[in-house]
């Protein structure tokens, strides 16, 4: 009876090291979403270019500063023509449609209001 009563605490270590909770189940693996390549950030340069490929005939961007608001899908910049030091015009700038280039948002407004002609690629 003494070694039993002895050995009861090692009987009663051993079958609580038994019973411990089973972990939950591993989460399923998520997929990690693709990176997708966005345009840069337009500056002076790129409105500029993008202002002349589209209208021709129009006085070429002297000055412009592009804005865009986060989370938003176009990016607008006011700019100044030919001499004219100050930012008195305003454009929106949208992605192409397929994506890889931005473009003026109403090419053919902004292009009559300098008396230009909307360029169309053939």
């Amino acid at each position: 009876m003494k070694n039993f009563v002895l050995a009861l605490p090692l009987v009663l270590a051993l079958a609580a090291c038994g019973s411990e909770p089973e972990a939950p189940p591993a989460a399923a693996p998520t997929a990690t979403p693709e990176p997708q390549a966005s345009l840069p950030a337009p500056d002076q340069e790129l409105f500029t270019n993008v202002f002349a490929d589209s209208c021709d005939g129009a006085e070429p961007v002297n000055t412009a500063v592009c804005k865009r608001a986060m989370g938003s899908e176009t990016v607008t910049c006011e700019y100044g023509l030919g001499e004219d030091e100050y930012l008195r015009h305003s454009a929106d700038l949208t992605a192409s449609e397929d994506g890889t280039e931005w473009v003026l948002a109403q090419p053919e407004a902004i292009c009559a209001e300098h008396g230009a002609t909307h360029h169309v690629d053939s």
